[in-house]
């Protein structure tokens, strides 16, 4: 086996055998980043001497006794999480210049367990977007490719470059960030595991806003038992955070071997979507096969406002994109474009520092913030969210997990849907309602698709029942006994 397909819990105990050394893994990465990023641009600033530095910290702890389980392992970092004296971009030209000069709370914490950085990960700009196309430093390449073709595919999106590095082996494992989707559709585009904890579960202090009531960190990673060992580090209570939860933080490691037996599991009607891809819904079927076989009552719910979910989110995170991104003016911080006035230096930083997505987003949000439009939509979003929140509130009644796809379909081309905007929207169309109710949801790679490309499947959770998603992902990861890997990686 080669040094690069170690999970995090396999590298970790080779690391505490002395079978290598944290420097001698970061060395490895290092080079296969070098190699391979050229290609997918899966990160926009790498940090190949700062990785050797905290691989030797890395070390040291080792060799005391003082390591955890994710010390001397190296991980790719959202652009989208400040880092301390490392630029921090947000996929944006606004941001080019910016280097912060404080940590956010989540890289802290992963810093604090010894974790090394690699880099700073590609996204969609200020994570505004399905595929990871609408970045000022460039798409990102799928390391996966369809059976007999070399056509360039999306990772998904926002957190593409996450995906995308991790899938390729130039990350063991990376952060991303989900608002409607943004960890759950690339990681199952690139058939990796990855969870958005409850909303308040991760600290948001430190990670650039897109929409402030629906923004949440998570990990992505090779396995469900890594993003387990990821979550216990990055979750926590932070006084910095406003929307932060103060709940004790369980080990998650310890639900893994639980399984289903015993556990409701509902299968909502509505996600039944005419049109969707036959292979999603036959997966879909498998899963809740796999399930059945080992002793979970599969229960028929219905989230019946399930269909209102797009639209409340395209008025609900453009209105709160509209209102954080206001900040980026070219006076505080940031890239400035001088003008002939300050209203003047105003419109020509943002019109020259935004790229089409993010002025689209800001548009739909400043429209419908708007005097005469606020009550007539996002109010009356605001009402319907309830309605989606309500609706899964009244299914944990009676089931313990929900089961659905995570994506309408496997990756698509770099060219494909550029020029649509609605049918790019579409690719969120599962993912958005647990991320509008807050509750945790986990996706899973399930399968292939007939063109051989990786398929993925979603656990749904109460809120703060991170651990039941947990069982029930680890025991779909157990059944499908999914072990494909893309052409484009490390070796």
């Amino acid at each position: 086996m080669s040094i690069f397909d170690l999970s995090i819990a396999a590298a970790a105990k080779a690391l505490k055998a002395k079978e290598f050394s944290a420097v001698e893994l970061t060395t490895a990465y290092n080079e296969a980043v070098a190699a391979l990023n050229p290609r997918l641009n899966a990160y926009i600033t790498v940090t190949p001497e700062l990785a050797l530095e905290q691989a030797r910290a890395a070390d040291s702890r080792i060799a005391d006794g003082s390591a955890t389980p994710l010390t001397g392992i190296p991980l790719a970092m959202k652009d989208l999480f400040c880092t301390e004296s490392v630029r921090t971009t947000a996929g944006s030209s606004i941001l080019e210049p910016f280097i912060p000069p404080y940590e956010s709370t989540v890289s802290a914490k992963l810093k604090a367990a010894g974790a090394v950085m690699l880099g700073k990960a590609n996204l969609d700009e200020f994570a505004m977007g399905s595929s990871n196309t609408t970045s000022h430093y460039g798409a990102v390449e799928n390391p996966w490719k369809r059976l007999g073709s070399d056509a360039k595919l999306v990772p998904g999106g926002s957190s593409g470059g996450s995906a995308a590095a991790v899938a390729a082996r130039i990350a063991l494992a990376a952060t991303g960030t989900d608002t409607g989707g943004s960890i759950r559709q690339p990681a199952s585009f690139t058939g990796l595991a990855g969870i958005k904890p409850t909303y308040g579960r991760c600290s948001r202090w430190g990670v650039v806003a897109f929409a402030s009531s629906l923004d949440q960190p998570g990990p992505m990673a090779r396995n469900v038992e890594d993003n387990a060992l990821l979550l216990n580090a990055m979750a926590g209570f932070d006084q910095k955070d406003s929307t932060s939860a103060n709940r004790e933080v369980p080990d998650f490691c310890l639900a893994l071997g639980r399984g289903v037996k015993g556990l409701k599991i509902g299968i909502p009607r509505e996600y039944r979507l005419e049109g969707t891809n036959p292979e999603i819904l036959a997966l879909w079927d498998k899963g809740i096969e796999w399930l059945k076989a080992q002793g979970a009552d599969i229960v028929n719910i219905s989230l019946p406002h399930t269909k209102y979910g797009l639209p409340v989110y395209y008025i609900v995170a453009p209105a709160e994109a509209s209102s954080n991104l206001a900040r980026y003016d070219g006076v505080r911080f940031g890239k400035r474009v001088d003008g002939e006035d300050l209203i003047d230096l105003y419109e020509r930083t943002r019109a020259e520092g935004f790229g089409p997505e993010v002025k689209r987003r800001i548009m739909i949000g400043t429209y419908v913030l708007s005097h005469g439009y606020y009550d007539a939509y996002y109010l009356k979003a605001q009402k319907v969210r309830n309605l989606i929140l309500r609706d899964f509130t009244d299914a944990f009644g009676s089931v313990d997990a929900i089961l659905t796809p995570t994506a309408p379909s496997a990756a698509f081309g770099l060219d494909e849907k550029m020029d649509d905007p609605v049918t790019m929207y579409l690719n969120d169309v599962f993912t958005v309602p647990a991320s509008l109710a807050g509750v945790p949801a986990m996706s899973v790679p399930a399968g292939l698709s007939a063109e051989g490309l990786p398929l993925g499947l979603q656990v749904i959770g109460r809120h703060f029942d991170e651990e039941t998603v947990f069982a029930v992902s680890a025991a779909i990861e157990s059944a499908a006994g999914f072990s494909a890997l893309p052409e484009l990686r490390a070796k």
